[in-house]
């Protein structure tokens, strides 16, 4: 219920315009909104279409009444069924008018900058300098009333889960994820600077250790990133942390938050999420963030080129996609812009093969291979006439990204069109690659549980170690990640022995929550999932800030109110800051 009522009843109105049914008529009604849109019919009578967020209402009012688009008025009247033959079937109101009305307004208004309707596409920049105008159509409206449901289904399944909503500092200390952060000057302690929070993530196991059990939060975090399509500077997460619990366990909360926001938005429940490990994600979709909702799976082909003579083929691995139909889509000049595309991404080459009646395989490359690879090759694609494969061959890796990409660009709807397919892959690398100084780099942060079963390679094999994180993934979107956390001060050393950080690093870096975990730190573990993200799919968007109330632009900034901007040397003098020239 909002602060006026579920009627929508407050002092000033009776009722909502885009509520008004046949129930109604006869009532007299007051409603209160702006004005969409006017029509003249006859001399002595006009039509104004008067809209608040649920919608719009018809209201037949004196011609002679001076009001115009986006006028803010209140309008007292008789609801009452339309004259027969003039229903409007597209408006939820379309059966009724209000009659007999008075108009009072509230608020003249100048011309708007652009039309506030949903028909007539404006710039994006002119809508996000005047975006308490944009904010009225019906999209924006809808978009942050599904943000709305998705949060109070979040809280409301986190709640029934016995998790406890506390909130964290936003003037911090910098967190292990590894992203650039923003920094706030200290006026008390010239100098000094505070980190804005990343994310909770120290503030959350710190609150394990403190016997919390089990934390959530809709929490704000900031990143100092490039921006994009599903990344702003600041954005939303239901972060969560619990103690003595497994991967399952925190699985399992997540997806029933995740799965209960879904049905709050759309009003269907999406199936239970299915598992991958990441070394199986990356071997069929060449991506850790697979898109589910089409085919196009990589094929292993490595065991059919063992013996080739085809030099190019000798190679590690050799994998291929195959295009079901593809093969009459697809002339010579989209297979030579195919073949550039890979070798932009990396690839030596791109060979292509087009699959005739009898098995038959059309292909410049065709006559260096043996009758017995051809035809292991279709049956290994499962190849049918008139299909398309694409093979790779090169270091696995390299196979992997540049096939996964070829996947996304030859198949990926939008994002955001249906129906949703998330998935969670788990199993990540503990490390992924080395600095320059031959230390392993971690792949999640420094805190994460290594699999069990991996243990004894952290001093042998530390690359093949596998960790206890996993991530959450929506439509090809990484919705969010999160790990089972080291408690145990053995297995940390051991870590931060692997990564090169010392005992007098880690306590320079970390020691706070090393001196914490001393005190008896509880088995625990966490996620967040990326709250801007899964209302932008679960909206319709392809991109978050049309589900954000003031986003900033790709360049980072707010066209409305022209933030970034200069300081006063006033304030600057007390931060005991001095702003060094543009750089020549």
């Amino acid at each position: 219920m909002t602060e006026e009522g579920a009627s929508g009843a407050t002092g000033m109105r009776t009722d909502r315009c885009g509520e008004l049914r046949l129930g109604d008529a006869g009532r007299l009604v007051a409603i209160c909104g702006w004005v969409a849109r006017r029509r003249e019919h006859g001399e002595h009578l006009a039509f104004l279409d008067v809209r608040d967020h649920t919608g719009v209402v018809q209201c037949v009012v004196h011609s002679g009444v001076e009001v115009r688009n986006e006028f803010v008025v209140r309008v007292t009247g008789t609801v009452r069924a339309r004259p027969e033959g003039t229903a409007n079937a597209e408006l939820a109101t379309g059966e009724v008018e209000v009659g007999d009305c008075e108009v009072e307004v509230l608020n003249p208004a100048e011309p708007p900058p652009f039309p506030v309707t949903d028909r007539v596409d404006a710039d994006e920049g002119l809508r996000l300098r005047h975006r308490s105008v944009d904010l009225r159509r019906d999209r924006m409206q809808r978009n942050l009333r599904i943000r709305g449901a998705v949060n109070r289904a979040l809280r409301a399944a986190m709640d029934r889960q016995g998790f406890t909503e506390v909130e964290t500092p936003m003037l911090w200390v910098p967190t292990p994820e590894g992203s650039r952060e923003f920094v706030v000057p200290a006026r008390l302690k010239p100098g000094s600077f505070y980190a804005l929070p990343q994310s909770p993530q120290i503030a959350k196991q710190l609150l394990m250790v403190g016997g919390v059990d089990r934390y959530f939060q809709i929490a704000r975090c900031l990143r100092d990133e490039d921006l994009r399509a599903d990344r702003q500077f600041e954005f939303m997460q239901l972060d969560i942390e619990a103690s003595f619990v497994t991967q399952d366990d925190v699985l399992g909360f997540v997806s029933a938050a995740v799965l209960d926001a879904a049905e709050a938005a759309t009003g269907t429940r999406p199936e239970e999420i299915p598992r991958l490990t990441w070394t199986d994600a990356m071997e069929r979709f060449g991506t850790d963030k697979p898109d589910l909702r089409f085919a196009l799976e990589l094929v292993e082909l490595t065991p059919v080129f063992a013996g080739t003579g085809f030099n190019a083929f000798k190679a590690p691995c050799v994998k291929g996609i195959l295009v079901p139909g593809g093969a009459a889509e697809h002339g010579r000049g989209r297979l030579d812009a195919l073949t550039d595309r890979a070798k932009q991404l990396g690839a030596k080459g791109l060979v292509w093969l087009k699959v005739g009646d009898g098995g038959t395989v059309d292909s410049p490359v065709a006559k260096f291979l043996s009758d017995e690879e051809r035809a292991a090759t279709v049956a290994a694609l499962g190849a049918s006439p008139g299909d398309l494969a694409l093979l790779v061959a090169d270091e696995r890796p390299r196979v992997l990204s540049v096939l996964g990409t070829l996947r996304n660009d030859l198949g990926r709807p939008p994002v955001s069109e249906g129906p949703y397919r998330y998935v969670w892959i788990t199993e990540f690398p503990l490390f992924e690659g080395t600095d320059d100084a031959g230390n392993p780099v971690a792949a999640h942060h420094a805190f994460t549980m290594p699999h069990p079963d991996d243990l004894d390679l952290l001093a042998t094999d530390p690359l093949s170690v596998r960790s206890q994180s996993y991530d959450l993934v929506l439509n090809g979107w990484e919705l969010g990640s999160g790990s089972i956390r080291i408690h145990q001060a053995d297995v940390q050393a051991k870590v931060f022995d692997t990564l090169g950080i010392d005992a007098e690093e880690a306590e320079a870096r970390f020691g706070f929550l090393l001196g914490a975990f001393r005190y008896g730190a509880p088995p625990h573990g966490g996620f967040a999932v990326g709250i801007d993200r899964l209302v932008a799919i679960l909206a319709g968007e392809d991109n978050i800030r049309e589900v954000i109330a003031f986003p900033k632009t790709q360049s980072g900034a707010d066209p409305l109110t022209e933030a970034p901007g200069p300081v006063p040397d006033r304030l600057l003098g007390e931060l005991g800051i001095r702003v060094l020239p543009p750089r020549a």
